[in-house]
């Protein structure tokens, strides 16, 4: 069995390779209704291609994960970017891999903070939703349309993640 997997905390440089994160930053805060709303401006870029495609808004309600959690599979969407965006302000695991000639490599580990989302770029693998402690909300944005949006790889052998210290 592959040694464990490491969980480090989500930030953009380290997410940098697989999307976007998304929270508040400064950086792109103006100000909007007279004053009154701070506008985080642009902080991810949803994708679609191919004719007849939408980007569609969702609520996905993701059970927690027993630990230690054995990954046996990851996924990709090869027509759109997805989006997950806790509205419960619980922490999740985000878990992505490089792509290594159409199958994923080893899965890194992200432990998101309950005030931060990400984009997974279109076909970046990830393993699907992971909340924590308790059954949890997320607002999700992602493709809808023709044609399979759905690719996904089942490993030989899982990669294990013990219990994140939260």
């Amino acid at each position: 069995m592959s040694p464990p997997l490491e969980i480090q905390p989500l930030t953009k440089s380290a997410f940098a390779p697989f999307g976007d994160v998304i929270e508040a930053d400064p950086a792109t805060m103006r100000y909007i209704n007279g004053g009154n709303t701070e506008r985080f401006h642009a902080l991810a870029a949803p994708e679609a291609v191919g004719e007849g495609a939408r980007i569609i808004i969702n609520l996905f309600r993701g059970q927690p994960r027993a630990f230690p959690y054995e990954i046996g599979m990851m996924e990709r969407h090869p027509f759109g970017s997805q989006s997950f965006s806790p509205i419960s302000g619980r922490p999740f695991l985000v878990v992505v891999s490089e792509d290594e000639g159409g199958h994923p490599g080893r899965p890194q580990v992200f432990l998101a903070r309950g005030d931060q989302g990400v984009n997974y770029r279109r076909n970046v693998w990830h393993h699907p939703l992971m909340a924590l402690g308790e059954p949890s909300d997320f607002l999700v944005v992602d493709r809808d349309g023709p044609g399979n949006n759905l690719e996904e790889f089942f490993f030989d052998e899982p990669f294990i993640i013990k219990e994140p210290g939260l």
